[in-house]
């Protein structure tokens, strides 16, 4: 973890009350898979547009990464690794890519919103996941959804 990463989780924990700080611990990444998309999905998290992010169930079984819970902590990076912000998980669902609604769509704060665009958004997205960790993309792969709200800064 860098330098920037670590003193601006410093400056959060700064803003807690005592009792509050301690045991806390982080998790930073960034959204997408390019420099472009963290830095655009970054800036509407940061805006408060941006309140909910999904991926494949599929995609953490192959990497063997915990599933994120409600409560985790997460610095969001820029398409740089430099933090924006930070953001708490407050519900995750797991559900069929055909079951995932509008108004989730309306959450992940992205393109016009609607689930139309979000179906084929996250359809190539999520394909292209499929191809690295080798399944095959279907209208019932289970999407983790995650809900999140800003907490910092």
């Amino acid at each position: 973890m860098n330098k920037t990463v670590r003193k601006f989780w410093k400056q959060y924990l700064a803003t807690l009350p005592p009792e509050e700080k301690a045991g806390r611990s982080f998790t930073a990444w960034s959204f997408g898979n390019s420099p472009e998309m963290a830095d655009r999905l970054g800036d509407l998290t940061r805006q408060g547009v941006k309140t909910a992010t999904s991926a494949l169930l599929w995609e953490f079984e192959a990497t063997d990464e915990a599933l994120p819970k409600p409560g985790d902590l997460n610095i969001i990076l820029n398409g740089k690794g430099e933090p924006l912000c930070i953001v708490e998980t407050v519900e995750i669902e797991i559900k069929p890519f055909d079951q995932v609604d509008e108004r989730f769509a309306w959450e992940e704060g992205e393109g016009s919103r609607t689930l139309e665009y979000w179906r084929a958004v996250h359809w190539e997205f999520f394909g292209q996941s499929c191809a690295r960790i080798g399944r095959q993309p279907n209208e019932r792969m289970p999407v983790v959804c995650e809900r999140f709200r800003l907490v910092f800064p």
